[in-house]
């Protein structure tokens, strides 16, 4: 896959679509082939964080953070 930028759920949405399989997807990760599917297609709205994990690392997905001074936690 190329290298894109994009909210977790447009690249997870993105990288379903170009899959050959759903059934290959399920027994690589262990999302239901029926939780991918209505994901996909957008009748699902979000899916559990360990599923996004599991389909992150299966399709080479990495998130990171912008290197910007953070505001302090109230009352440090």
């Amino acid at each position: 896959m190329k290298s894109t930028t994009g909210t977790m759920t447009e690249l997870l949405r993105a990288a379903l679509l170009a899959a050959p399989s759903l059934n290959a997807i399920q027994k690589a990760t262990g999302v239901r082939r029926q939780t991918l599917a209505s994901f996909m297609r957008g009748e699902q709205v979000s899916i559990h964080l360990a599923s996004a994990d599991a389909l992150a690392a299966h399709f080479g997905i990495v998130c990171t953070m912008p290197a910007t001074k953070r505001p302090k936690p109230k009352g440090s």
